[in-house]
């Protein structure tokens, strides 16, 4: 008996399905990856790549691993997509060890509630309820090259289960994948700029580097969402004492995944994510995009990149204030909101508070809070 699932869920099954009319497309599977995990970071805009100075450089930058000597544990949450009312939620438990002589090594478990589905046949009739979920799981690793320069990695295991059952008579199976991050961090020695110490930082970071995703035995393979990161932080004394610090970043993000089509001798075409090498050098032109409607539309390099820009102010590393702003071209996302947050350090206690403020009415993100608590046992 033919199935259909939840109207979410088709949604999602087809977008990561269907192929566009072009050879390039902007459409990749497992978003949640670039879920950004920490309260602090996401509050500064969703900037972190230029400072990654806690056990959430997992995800900003792996590399800043190196400049920790701190074993560390965080766990964020948040209520995802609040706007749809739908029982999804956002989950990161990340931690850091120290090893003398070695290192830092740092271990994440992200995961994503879908909620619980209701499955049905063509005549409506109840079939019983499966739960959709995504989840990753890795190690990281930063070593430093000198005193300034630290290089680092990570590799991690994706599994994503969006639903089961039948979709046009193809059984739908969990997807899965692996993804390796590559990293570069730079951190400059204190200087002095009006009197008052000073200090700049410049990262880089391309995640999410592996093979596609499948969710069907006779679909198209769908690309990772890799991210080219790079971003830069200037922080600064207020006064000569050091109590006061203002942080200011800014990250620029883009997506470098494409899929390119393919002919057999009958003229059937067929979608595949392009090696990584070849993506990331063809990823720098015009992209050919699907609208949903029928239609493509090309973005030139700029279109395709995505901004954002933070501010941080420290008062004698105890309490913390936030706020930030992202964006993204109207065809290349259409994310457009300020950020606010603050945080406290106790001890070894620390917590940290992030709300998104669209600038879009009605917009998905909308009022998105994420809370972040970590613990330093230094």
């Amino acid at each position: 008996m033919k199935k259909a699932l939840s109207s979410i869920l088709l949604a999602v099954i087809f977008a990561i399905s269907v192929p566009a009319a072009q050879a390039q497309v902007g459409i990749t599977a497992v978003p949640f990856l670039q879920i950004e995990p920490d309260s602090r970071g996401a509050g500064m805009g969703s900037t972190g790549v230029a400072i990654a100075d806690n056990a959430s450089a997992i995800f900003w930058n792996p590399a800043g691993l190196a400049f920790q000597n701190q074993n560390q544990v965080s766990i964020t949450h948040a209520n995802w997509l609040p706007a749809f009312n739908a029982d999804l939620f956002y989950d990161y438990l990340v931690g850091t060890y120290h090893v003398e002589g070695i290192g830092t090594i740092g271990g994440h478990i992200t995961f994503l509630n879908l909620g619980e589905q209701v499955r049905t046949d063509e005549f409506a009739e109840n079939l019983g309820r499966f739960n959709s979920y995504e989840i990753s799981a890795g190690l990281s690793y930063g070593y430093q090259l000198s005193e300034n320069f630290a290089l680092g990695t990570g590799l991690r295991f994706i599994y994503s289960s969006l639903a089961d059952g039948e979709v046009s008579g193809q059984k739908i199976n969990p997807g899965s994948s692996v993804g390796l991050d590559l990293a570069a961090l730079y951190k400059s020695n204190p200087f002095q700029v009006a009197n008052r110490n000073a200090s700049f930082n410049a990262g880089v970071n391309l995640s999410n580097i592996g093979p596609g995703m499948q969710y069907t035995d006779n679909a198209q393979k769908d690309p990772l969402p890799t991210v080219f990161r790079l971003g830069w932080a200037y922080t600064m004394d207020l006064d000569d004492m050091g109590m006061n610090t203002l942080t200011f970043t800014n990250d620029i993000s883009k997506i470098m995944a494409r899929t390119e089509r393919t002919v057999d001798e009958n003229g059937d075409e067929t979608y595949e994510p392009m090696g990584v090498g070849k993506a990331l050098f063809n990823s720098w032109g015009s992209l050919e995009r699907a609208t949903g409607q029928g239609e493509t539309i090309s973005l030139n390099l700029p279109q395709q990149l995505m901004w954002g820009f933070g501010l941080e102010y420290w008062y004698n590393d105890l309490f913390a204030l936030r706020t930030g702003y992202y964006y993204e071209n109207p065809d290349n996302g259409n994310r457009e909101f300020v950020t606010l947050g603050a945080g406290l350090r106790y001890n070894i206690f620390g917590v940290d508070f992030s709300y998104i403020y669209t600038l879009e009415e009605d917009h998905p993100l909308a009022n998105t809070i994420r809370l972040s608590l970590l613990v330093n046992f230094q």
